[in-house]
């Protein structure tokens, strides 16, 4: 019999680099990516099931490389599209650092926090509503992916091949267009 461990942590049989970890479901791996807005691609990151999203935003981003025809890969987009799961001061800051507008909602319990504070919790974070309807393209494109049986399953053991087959399933989906 083997010990799956405590059920909020990975299985202790797993080791860190596999990206399996424990869920609702069971063992599962979390795909992170970066997509354009024709649901292609740019840019992924595996980590194990229950691990927070906003930890691994700046992998992603450092991850972000659109060729060219000349010089080097663009690594800034214009702007960024995230759902509440983003919405931290932090991931602002690094947006704002690099130049790039950020279309995130507020979670209810900052703007709770910062209405509770008065003057002192200063303004709302700019959105704009007729960008943020464009946000499906991420789910749209993991969708894609995963009509892929392999990625959808994850039959692979390691992450760096479940990593390598999905970066053949984006080479497809960049050719189909």
């Amino acid at each position: 019999m083997i010990d799956a461990g405590p059920l909020k942590g990975a299985p202790d049989w797993e080791p860190d680099d596999h990206a399996i970890g424990r869920s609702r479901g069971g063992p599962s791996t979390k795909i992170h990516l970066a997509a354009d807005g024709r649901c292609r691609p740019l840019a992924f990151v595996l980590t194990a099931g229950q691990a927070g999203d906003a930890p691994v935003f700046t992998d992603v981003m450092d991850r972000l490389r659109v060729p060219r025809r000349r010089g080097r890969p663009r690594t800034r987009p214009d702007m960024v599209l995230a759902d509440k799961a983003y919405s931290s001061r932090e991931i602002r800051n690094h947006l704002r650092r690099r130049g790039i507008r950020a279309v995130i909602p507020e979670r209810a319990d900052q703007r709770a926090n910062r209405m509770r504070r008065g003057r002192a919790g200063g303004r709302p974070p700019a959105f704009d509503r007729a960008a943020y309807k464009q946000r499906n393209t991420v789910e749209r494109c993991i969708n894609r992916l995963k009509q892929w049986r392999g990625i959808a399953t994850r039959y692979e053991k390691t992450a760096t091949i479940y990593l390598a087959g999905l970066h053949v399933a984006g080479v497809f989906l960049w050719s189909a267009r």
